[in-house]
């Protein structure tokens, strides 16, 4: 009879498998093949992460068709509005010197709109300035009449690179306004006319509804008229001791030190409201001296050129009673008052 040998046999060889654990990866291996085979979840994770993985991609494939369709429309769309934005623009997209430009173009509509046949030679030498080589000397002027314009100022600005653009200077003459565009060429700052000019009409006056005046406090009215009318020669005199008389208690308020005198107070509104607070409107006129010049001319006859002359004016006065008298807290420009 054989005799049984009692040396332990290596237990991946002798034995159950499944009774002596293994090490290392080996026993990784091993645990998911044995819990694959105990009916456990058996790789269900891998199949939601690739899943998940096709949902991304076609997210990512539904993106960028879109945007790939949607490109062509925006670029056209873009491209068909781009002519009416750039005629209309005042904005400065190539980095063009807005405030210079104006300036130049400014100078140059004051030669420009501005000629004398008798002193013809005296605009040529002028425009010299502001125009290239090789330009005609009146630029476009036949020499003939007489034109004289002023009250210039910058209108606007249509910026077509950073080297043209087309400037437009409001300016007037007798009773007309009008506008002048002018072409401008630039090179670092400096500038040059590059075309002929463009006289254009300023836009209308817009239509102004009438208005209708507030109800008015006929008794506070002459209650104020003498209080109003101290300050008006108060402040035109400028004089802070008889200014403090007529304004409010912890106001200040600066006057004209002379410069104008009141001739008249000549109306003054006071619509209904609190008893103590009220908001008014004073229009006065102003006597304003003729620069110093002797009211009596030398052939002895009254020159209305030297006179005082008068200017009608309106303001705005914020008014506070305060111990039975009525003080200025505040004087302004008046608003709207005509229509």
């Amino acid at each position: 009879m054989a005799r049984r040998s009692t040396v332990q046999q290596d237990p991946r060889i002798a034995g159950d498998p499944e009774s002596y654990p293994l090490e290392g990866p080996d026993r990784v291996t091993a645990s998911r093949g044995t819990s694959s085979r105990r009916g456990g979840w058996g790789g269900g994770g891998g199949r939601w992460l690739v899943w998940a993985g096709r949902v991304v991609l076609w997210a990512l494939i539904i993106v960028i068709v879109v945007n790939g369709v949607r490109a062509p429309f925006e670029r056209l769309t873009q491209n068909g509005a781009a002519p009416q934005s750039q005629a209309n623009s005042t904005s400065n997209d190539f980095n063009f010197p807005v405030t210079q430009a104006a300036a130049f173009a400014n100078q140059f509509a004051a030669v420009y709109l501005n000629y004398d046949a008798t002193n013809a030679q005296q605009r040529a030498e002028r425009l010299k300035a502001f125009l290239p080589d090789g330009a005609d000397e009146q630029f476009g002027w036949n020499g003939y009449g007489r034109m004289t314009a002023g009250a210039f100022q910058f209108s606007g600005i249509q910026v077509n690179d950073e080297h043209d653009a087309v400037v437009t200077v409001a300016y007037q003459t007798s009773g007309y306004r009008g506008l002048l565009s002018v072409p401008i060429y630039n090179e670092d700052g400096r500038f040059v006319v590059s075309g002929q000019p463009g006289l254009l009409p300023a836009p209308a006056l817009p239509g102004f509804p009438q208005v209708s005046g507030p109800s008015r406090d006929s008794a506070t009215e002459a209650e104020l008229r003498p209080q109003v009318e101290g300050f008006f020669k108060a402040f035109a005199a400028g004089n802070q001791v008889d200014l403090q008389r007529y304004v409010a208690s912890g106001d200040s308020i600066e006057g004209f030190n002379g410069e104008f005198t009141l001739a008249q107070l000549k109306d003054l509104v006071v619509p209904e409201g609190e008893a103590n607070t009220r908001v008014v409107t004073a229009v006065v006129v102003w006597a304003v001296s003729s620069n110093g010049t002797d009211a009596v001319s030398t052939s002895g006859q009254n020159d209305p050129a030297v006179q005082p002359g008068g200017l009608e004016q309106a303001y705005r006065l914020t008014m506070e009673k305060q111990g039975g008298k009525w003080f200025v807290q505040q004087v302004q420009g008046a608003g709207r008052s005509v229509g």
